[in-house]
């Protein structure tokens, strides 16, 4: 027997989300299923407005209610330092550790040459062109230690090379092969604080 076109529907649809397979997908629409008619109108409002309720930073990329985000616009922090990070959830857990005051830049992504993601498709020339016009001084650069992020460091590291300018990464208390927004508060605050140079 066929599920309905309408649970079949939103199984497709999310089964399409990161880690979420077509049985988690079943198990979800199913959950929903049982949920109160205002419920589901509430869930689909805030889907609905979550496009419009965000916007992109347009100094960090990262992803906003304001723009600047908060974190720019906080003349408090320390202009000469750059935290690289591949998107908006690591540099949430980065803030989340307290160790960090300067600045960010969401890069988009990581290179991934399996995936076809290539340098060009990330937002690195905007990245030059800010470390450029700002003057920094240090570059720290906060990527998952995946395959990815080692690419994409050491990509970044050699455009910066012949520059005046301090590159450094997160110390190696982050396992290899995770994503940073799994890492608890504690490691990646030891992995700031102790970050190596390039």
């Amino acid at each position: 027997m066929k599920f309905p076109l309408a649970i079949q529907k939103l199984i497709d649809q999310f089964s399409q989300f990161p880690t979420v397979g077509p049985k988690t997908a079943e198990r979800y629409i199913f959950y929903l299923l049982k949920q109160p008619a205002e419920n589901l109108q509430k869930l689909a409002q805030l889907i609905a407005e979550l496009k419009e309720k965000t916007i992109i930073c347009s100094q960090c990329l990262a992803i906003s209610e304001t723009n600047p985000c908060l974190i720019c616009a906080d003349k408090n922090r320390s202009q000469g330092i750059i935290c690289v990070v591949g998107n908006t959830q690591d540099m949430l857990m980065i803030e989340a550790t307290k160790q960090y005051n300067g600045l960010y830049f969401i890069l988009g992504g990581l290179i991934d040459t399996i995936n076809d993601i290539k340098p060009d498709q990330l937002n690195i020339k905007q990245l030059v062109a800010k470390i450029n016009h700002k003057g920094i001084k240090e570059i720290i650069l906060a990527l998952s230690p995946t395959v990815e992020g080692e690419t994409t460091a050491m990509y970044i590291a050699k455009l910066f090379k012949d520059k005046n300018i301090k590159i450094t990464r997160l110390a190696r208390g982050l396992p290899t092969g995770s994503n940073l927004e799994y890492a608890d508060e504690m490691t990646l605050s030891n992995a700031l604080k102790y970050r190596n140079e390039l």
